[in-house]
């Protein structure tokens, strides 16, 4: 039973002409402790669903930390991964000129060796997330390709390129290293007549 459920007889004296009295001062008593107590259950009440709303918030604050702490952390751990990789493209670039300049047959062993070596260096900086940018015959891109060279042409494409002097890196969609690159166009005659 509730308190609001609980009936409290209140003992009436009676005149002896059947008029009732006022109520005993035990049943006021009785009564304010009754108003008290449901005034305190009410104020508890209030106090429990400002408590259990402030819990949610903190609740919401932790998790909105917890995720945003686990972005940096990741964020991190990519530049940190992009900075290594940087200082890898070098040496990449390094087994490349090696294995392109000694063609002799006395140096096939070796370059079995460096052969090896230089793809598994490859495997493992592609399973980091790198993805090498090799664009010949794919239109320029001022974002992904540096173009040190254009040559006039009208066999190819407009901004076609032509030939990649040193390929490019990207890493999870940042550009690590543009690819240099030879771009075509086409003769331009007015530009040929203001030269000579």
């Amino acid at each position: 039973m509730s308190d609001k459920e609980v009936k409290i007889n209140i003992n009436v004296n009676k005149d002896d002409d059947g008029a009732s009295a006022e109520p005993s001062a035990e049943a006021q008593a009785v009564a304010a402790d009754i108003a008290k107590a449901d005034a305190e259950v009410a104020k508890l009440g209030a106090d429990l669903e400002e408590l259990r709303q402030t819990l949610l918030r903190r609740q919401a604050d932790f998790d909105n930390y917890r995720k945003r702490v686990e972005k940096e952390r990741l964020e991190d751990s990519k530049r940190a991964t992009a900075r290594v990789i940087e200082g890898l493209i070098p040496v990449i670039d390094g087994f490349e000129h090696a294995l392109a300049a000694h063609r002799e047959a006395e140096y096939d062993s070796y370059r079995k060796g460096f052969e090896l070596i230089y793809k598994q260096l490859l495997d493992n900086v592609a399973k980091l997330g790198v993805e090498r940018i090799d664009p010949v015959g794919k239109s320029f891109d001022p974002h992904l390709h540096q173009a040190v060279d254009r040559a006039e042409t009208k066999d190819h494409a407009d901004g076609a390129i032509l030939q990649v002097f040193q390929p490019g890196y990207v890493f999870h969609g940042r550009v690590l290293r543009p690819a240099m690159v030879r771009v075509a166009v086409h003769p331009n005659p007015a530009s040929k007549e203001a030269v000579n």
